[in-house]
C-alpha cells in the first residue's frame, strides 16, 4: 500500500508481512545470539574464569532490561522504543541524543559482529588471518544480511527464524554435553587479569554485556510486530530468558573444558570451536560443525542487527529528528537508504579498526564502543520508567509499582557500569580509551543533523497509562 506524506511517495507494510510473536521471539532471540557469545572466551579470557561471575551479573542486568522493556513496550508499543520513551519522557533534545546514539550502537555493534564472525570464517579461509582478508571477509558479512533485508520484511522474518534455530544447536549441546567434559581445575587460578576482583569482574563484565545487545530489538521494530501491546513484552523475556540459560551454562562448559590461558591464545579465538574439539579431539568433525554453526549464527545477528540498524532512523525521521530520506520505504517495505547507509558505516568502523590494532583488540574495542552508545539509551529508558510509575503512585496505588521501580533502579545501575567499564586494556592511552574516543567521535557528529533538522520536530504524543 502507498502512501504519499510532504510530496513523497512511502510504502507501508501490509499486516501480513509483520512478525508474528515466533518471528519478533526470533529476532530477539537472533539479535541477542551473534557470534558475541561465541567469540567471549578468547575476549575476556585474561581475566580468567572470574569472568563467569560477570557474566552472571550482566545476565541478571539484561533480564532487569527485558522486563523493564516489556512493561515499558506495553504503555507506549511504539516504533524506535528506547529513543521513543526517552522522547516521550524528556522531548526532543535527549529523544535525538537517544536516537544518535542507538543508532551508532547498531551500525557499529554490526562492525563487531562482522569482526567476531571473521574468528570463525577464518577456520576454513584465511587461516594466517592476513589483515587484508580479514577485513574483505567482514564485508562480506555486512553485506549479504543488508541485501536480504532489502528484499523485505518477510523474506527477513524467515531467514532470522532459520538461522536462530541453526544457532542455537551448538550452544545447547555445549550447554549440556559440553558440562560433562568440565574439569574443576581448569577455574584455577580464579582471577589471572592482575587487577582487584572487583575490576576483573567490571572489565569482563563490559564486555559480556555486549553478548546481551538486542533485548530491546523488538520494541524498536514495534511497527513491524502484530499486536505490539501484547507481543513486544512476550517475545522480549522469552528470548532473553531463552538466550540467558544457554549464555551461562555454554560460557561455564567452555571454561571449565580449557583454562583461560589456552582460551586466550591466537589460535582459540573459534573458542567454542577449539572447545569441541578438546572434547572429541583435536582436528575432528566436532569443531568444524560448530565453526559452521556459529558462521550461520553471525549472519543470522546481523541479518536481524541491518534490520534494526534502519528501524531507529525511520522512526526518528517520521517525527522530524532525523533527515527525510531515513523515513522512505522502498517498494518492498523496507528502509533502504537506512539500511545501506547504515551498512557503509559499519564497512568503515571494520576497516578503520582493523587498521588501527590487531587481534582481540579490534573485537573489544568495537564491543565497548557499543557499549557505551547502547548504555545511554538503557539508561533514559530506566529514568523514563522511574519518572511515569512515580508520578503514576502519586495520582494513586498502582499495582506492581514496587517491582517496576527495582527493575527500572537495576537497569539503570547496569547502564551506568556499562559504561564506566568500557575501557580497553594495553599500555596506550589511545587503546585504553580507545572505545570513548570513537563513540565521542561518533556522537560529535550528530550536532550538526540535530541543529539542522530542530525546526521540523515534532511534539512526542502523551503517553498512555499504565498497562
Amino acid at each position: 500500500m502507498t502512501h504519499v506524506q510532504d510530496g513523497q511517495a512511502t510504502t507501508s507494510v501490509d499486516e501480513t508481512e509483520h512478525l508474528r510473536l515466533p518471528q519478533s521471539t526470533a529476532l530477539v532471540m537472533g539479535s541477542i545470539i551473534g557470534v558475541g557469545i561465541f567469540s567471549l572466551p578468547y575476549a575476556i579470557a585474561s581475566y580468567g574464569p572470574i569472568s563467569l561471575v560477570a557474566m552472571g551479573i550482566a545476565t541478571a542486568g539484561a533480564i532487569a532490561l527485558a522486563v523493564m522493556f516489556a512493561v515499558m513496550s506495553r504503555r507506549l508499543p511504539a516504533d524506535g522504543g528506547p529513543y521513543a520513551y526517552a522522547r516521550a519522557a524528556f522531548g526532543n533534545g535527549l529523544g535525538f541524543s537517544n536516537a544518535w546514539s542507538y543508532w551508532i550502537t547498531a551500525w557499529a555493534g554490526n562492525a563487531a559482529i562482522a569482526v567476531g564472525w571473521v574468528y570463525y570464517v577464518e577456520t576454513f579461509v584465511n587461516k594466517g588471518s592476513a589483515v587484508g582478508w580479514s577485513i574483505l571477509i567482514a564485508l562480506v558479512g555486512l553485506w549479504i544480511p543488508a541485501a536480504v533485508n532489502l528484499t523485505g520484511i518477510r523474506n527477513m522474518g524467515v531467514f532470522q527464524v532459520w538461522t536462530t534455530v541453526l544457532k542455537f544447536i551448538p550452544l545447547a549441546l555445549m550447554s549440556t554435553v559440553g558440562l560433562f567434559f568440565i574439569s574443576t581445575a581448569n577455574f584455577t587460578p580464579w582471577n589471572t587479569s592482575g587487577d582487584s576482583n572487583i575490576s576483573a569482574i567490571g572489565g569482563a563484565m563490559a564486555i559480556c554485556l555486549f553478548s546481551y545487545l538486542g533485548v530491546e530489538t523488538a520494541s524498536v521494530a514495534a511497527a513491524k510486530v502484530r499486536d505490539p501491546r501484547r507481543n513486544v513484552g512476550r517475545s522480549t523475556i522469552y528470548g532473553t530468558l531463552a538466550s540467558g540459560v544457554v549464555y551461562m551454562l555454554s560460557l561455564v562448559a567452555v571454561f571449565g573444558i580449557l583454562p583461560a590461558s589456552a582460551l586466550a591464545l591466537d589460535g582459540n579465538k573459534a573458542s567454542y570451536s577449539a572447545a569441541a574439539d578438546a572434547i572429541v579431539g583435536s582436528g575432528s568433525w566436532a569443531g568444524t560443525l560448530v565453526a559452521l554453526a556459529v558462521i550461520v549464527s553471525g549472519i543470522g545477528a546481523l541479518n536481524g542487527w541491518t534490520m534494526i540498524v534502519a528501524e531507529m532512523p525511520l522512526a526518528a525521521a517520521k517525527d522530524g529528528l532525523f533527515p527525510q530520506r531515513f523515513g522512505q520505504l522502498s517498494t518492498r517495505g523496507v528502509p533502504a537508504f537506512g539500511i545501506i547507509s547504515s551498512t557503509i558505516l559499519a564497512s568503515l568502523a571494520v576497516v578503520l579498526s582493523y587498521l588501527g590494532t590487531s587481534g582481540a583488540t579490534v573485537f573489544t574495542t568495537l564491543v565497548l564502543m557499543t557499549g557505551i552508545t547502547s548504555a545511554i539509551p538503557y539508561a533514559f529508558s530506566a529514568l523514563a520508567q522511574i519518572s511515569w510509575r512515580w508520578h503514576d503512585h502519586q495520582r494513586g496505588h498502582t499495582p506492581r509499582f514496587y517491582l517496576d521501580l527495582a527493575v527500572a533502579v537495576v537497569s539503570l545501575a547496569v547502564s551506568i557500569a556499562f559504561i564506566y567499564y568500557s575501557r580497553n586494556t594495553g599500555s596506550s592511552w589511545y587503546v585504553v580509551w580507545g572505545p570513548f574516543l570513537m563513540a565521542g567521535g561518533a556522537s560529535v557528529l550528530g550536532i550538526p543533523v540535530y541543529l539542522r533538522m530542530r525546526g521540523s520536530m515534532t511534539q512526542a504524543e502523551p503517553v498512555g497509562e499504565y498497562r
